[in-house]
């Protein structure tokens, strides 16, 4: 068979002992596949590294990319989002944060903004306050509309997480709810300072526009909803999983209710 294949008997033996071999990275395999999909897809590669580090695995974030290759496991594409801007309505807030999306302690930074959502023949808007200390988000609306109630009542349940003392800074795109008298008025009765975007500008609300990004394609794209009140259900538990399970890269490998918990009593040790 060697002769008529023209094929050297080392050549021969070396690929039989190749196909013998145990793979190495079996195991590593398995446990790829395992948090791939119990994350239902939302890891690249560099999330599972974290993981399969913090399980004890010494392994570099190329082998994984190139085993995940291999297993043909892939994150998505991050889509666009709703725009929310209509023009002047009133006049706009200083950018006060000027890209700085970085923050010492919890409730300094906040960020808002809307997206849309397509469900059963219907739309619906999310209105979501996130924390840029550890990009928690720390309350939510939901309505079938974008409307002036829908940011109020985020703005209302954001306000009961704050401590008497704190005042954060709020930054917002320049959409025409975030520009209503009633709703400015509302943030210069608790002394919180109102940030704004440029006008068409969303590297200035980068922090929020990439948590809506990694919301669709983790969460929306990945479901069908047969109704609005199990998209709801849904989305609910979703955010609570980015809360407290889903790991940052930029929070060192943990969730954002972890680093904070983690971080939040060293910030407030006092120093001898």
């Amino acid at each position: 068979m060697l002769k008529a294949a023209a094929l050297k008997r080392s050549t021969f033996y070396h690929q039989l002992a190749l196909l013998r071999a145990e793979d190495k990275y079996a195991q590593v395999k398995q446990s790829i596949h395992k948090i791939f999909h119990r994350h239902k897809g939302r890891y690249g590669y560099r999330r599972i590294t974290a993981v399969l580090r913090q399980d004890g695995h010494v392994i570099n974030h190329k082998t994984v990319q190139r085993l995940m290759d291999k297993l043909s496991l892939k994150s998505l594409v991050r889509p666009k989002k709703y725009k929310s801007y209509r023009g002047d309505e009133a006049p706009a807030a200083p950018d006060l944060l000027k890209r700085d999306f970085d923050a010492e302690a919890p409730n300094q930074k906040w960020t808002t903004d809307v997206t849309e959502f397509a469900v059963a023949g219907s739309k619906l808007y999310l209105s979501p306050v996130m924390d840029l200390y550890n990009r928690e988000i720390i309350s939510f609306t939901i309505s079938n509309r974008p409307s002036l109630q829908l940011v109020r009542s985020m703005l209302t349940k954001a306000l009961r997480k704050l401590k008497h003392d704190e005042r954060p800074t709020f930054h917002s795109d320049q959409g025409w709810q975030y520009r209503m008298a009633s709703y400015q008025h509302t943030l210069k009765n608790r002394g919180i300072q109102q940030s704004m975007s440029r006008k068409g500008n969303c590297y200035d609300n980068s922090a929020m526009e990439s948590f809506f990004a990694v919301l669709k394609t983790e969460f929306f794209h990945l479901n069908k909803f047969a109704s609005i009140e199990q998209f709801k259900r849904a989305l609910k538990t979703y955010i609570r999983y980015y809360n407290y399970t889903r790991i940052k890269m930029s929070l060192g490998g943990l969730s954002p209710v972890q680093y904070r918990t983690q971080h939040t009593s060293l910030i407030q040790k006092p120093s001898n």
